[in-house]
């Protein structure tokens, strides 16, 4: 029997063309024909970095059908299309060599444990030696009184001359009024508010002003208030950016003083000196927390909160003997309707008494696992009946990718026009095969866990405790276990006077017997799904 192959190919820059990925995928072709081997599966993906196997969807997918055995080697140009990090490389293939399947490259052929690792500490110690090219260069252009990074507000890029910025006289307004307003006394809310109902437009084509845009963070200096390039000094090298290996995101960290470069740039100049270290003061002032001061400890349902209105975060917005709440969007630029305070111990209350009266007891949560499994199943056979419409779809998205192959070898479409429209007929038709290969899945059903059972139940006893009250840093589990039960709490806009609805969505993960809550590298399956429907009222 012949084995069956998965080609994965990936290019890492906006720059480069999508005709990298066919370069590579015929490259793996090639292979596979030599050595008699049946391509089940391609995946590529576009513009997606290799120093991280995290956020790759086609590279998630494909571990994700590894795990279901639907083939039996993987190929890639080289070692590094799959992963450049220093440990990715060795785990991914230690991974792999589990579930039977063997990783083979254009290059280097069979990747064997000694493959892995020096080819993973090659790639790495490539990628530092770039960012330290890298980092030079732009060392270099800041020397050279030009501006390394993105854009700024108030500035534009001259066309033809990189680096180069030259003042946006309208945005430039802009930048002095706020500077203006603030030492006279307004707060970066009120300001953010004013510049959203005079339909300023933000920065970075974001949709509102917000008070962070304006404020910005003490110890990374941005924001409008701290950004000395409105001083007509160019700032760089505050930060450095480092990659979680756990969760492969990049994460920014102030550099040492003795590191941020500075240079002249006298033609950038929008504000004085004297507006700029008037407007430090200020905030210096107003600083309600200095270095070295605890936090304030989080309530029970810190970060889980969401105004009915607009679905932003809500934050608490006073203290005192009870504190009260009010929506973030409102509070920080006043773009939700949603204008009422309230107050928290409440919600929390509401909440906890809900989750005691409607799954305090064996019996509501097996009823109400029996109505999930039931719903899970009806969207099942409607997802199946879905299936002829996307086989057929699926015909069809073949043959139109087909003829624009065709159409390139004849001539008929240019080089240009299918650069542009390939990948999308690709991307399409890997849309279509995805829904199909969904739509044939059967429903996964929950079964109850007996001790699983028991730590739920626990739990929302525990909880009753800790309303009206911070939660110590003792109590972190306490709030784990409260995420295992809800994902949201969606407080509903009420007149003056009245008790807000509340909807809380969560999830059947608590339910579920410790080993099946597993995680790994991208694409391994969690265990738990979200409540269906996805809210129940409180």
């Amino acid at each position: 029997m012949r084995k069956r192959a998965a080609i994965y190919a990936r290019f890492s820059s906006d720059r480069q063309k999508d005709r990298s990925i066919d370069d590579q995928v015929a490259l793996c072709q090639a292979l596979a024909d030599r050595n008699s081997w049946a391509v089940a599966m391609i995946y590529a993906d576009f513009a997606a970095s290799g120093s991280t196997v995290h956020r790759r969807p086609e590279f998630s997918r494909m571990l994700t059908h590894a795990e279901d055995h639907q083939f039996d080697i993987i190929i890639a140009e080289d070692i590094d299309r799959l992963a450049r990090g220093e440990g990715d490389a060795p785990k991914l293939r230690q991974r792999l060599e589990f579930l039977g399947i063997e990783m083979h490259t254009c290059t280097d052929g069979h990747i064997t444990k000694l493959h892995a690792g020096l080819k993973g500490l090659m790639s790495s110690l490539f990628l530092d030696n770039l960012i330290a090219h890298t980092k030079r260069g732009m060392a270099g252009v800041v020397r050279d009184g030009r501006h390394p990074g993105g854009k700024i507000y108030g500035y534009r890029t001259i066309a033809g001359r990189r680096g180069e910025l030259e003042i946006v006289e309208k945005e430039a307004a802009v930048v002095r009024h706020i500077f203006e307003r603030y030492l006279a006394g307004a707060t970066p809310r009120q300001i953010a508010g004013q510049l959203n109902d005079d339909r300023v437009l933000p920065p970075r084509g974001g949709d509102t002003w917000r008070a962070s845009t304006i404020n910005g963070n003490t110890r990374r200096a941005n924001g409008i208030l701290q950004s000395e390039i409105y001083t007509g000094v160019i700032v760089w090298n505050r930060l450095r950016m480092m990659r979680d290996p756990s969760t492969g995101r990049r994460i920014s960290r102030p550099n040492d003083p003795s590191e941020i470069q500075r240079a002249a740039a006298p033609h950038l100049r929008i504000i004085s000196d004297e507006t700029f270290r008037a407007a430090q003061k200020r905030k210096s002032e107003r600083a309600h927390v200095t270095p070295g001061t605890r936090k304030r400890a989080k309530r029970l349902l810190s970060g889980l909160l969401r105004c009915g209105c607009c679905g932003g975060g809500m934050s608490a917005a006073s203290t005192g003997e009870r504190t009260r709440i009010v929506c973030t969007r409102m509070h920080e630029s006043g773009t939700c309707e949603n204008r009422r305070y309230y107050y928290l111990d409440g919600i929390e209350r509401r909440v906890i008494d809900g989750l005691r009266s409607k799954f305090g007891t064996r019996e509501a949560i097996a009823y109400f696992v029996e109505v999930y499994n039931a719903e899970r199943k009806r969207a099942s056979k409607a997802a199946r009946r879905q299936s002829v419409d996307f086989e057929r779809k699926l015909a069809l998205a073949e043959r139109d990718l087909k003829r624009a192959i065709d159409g390139m070898i004849r001539g008929t479409i240019s080089e240009a026009e299918g650069d542009q429209i390939i990948p999308e007929l690709r991307r399409q038709r890997d849309r279509v095969k995805a829904a199909l290969a969904s739509a044939a899945k059967p429903p996964k059903v929950i079964e109850l866990h007996p001790p699983s059972v028991d730590d739920y139940l626990r739990a929302i006893e525990r909880l009753a405790d800790y309303a009206n009250g911070h939660l110590a840093k003792s109590d972190d589990e306490l709030a784990r276990s409260l995420r295992r039960l809800i994902d949201s709490v969606m407080v509903m806009p009420a007149e003056s006077g009245e008790e807000p609805e509340i909807k809380v969505a969560g999830g059947l993960a608590s339910l579920l017997p410790p080993e099946s809550r597993r995680s790994g590298l991208p694409g391994e399956a969690v265990a738990g799904a979200g409540i269906e429907p996805a809210t129940y009222g409180l």
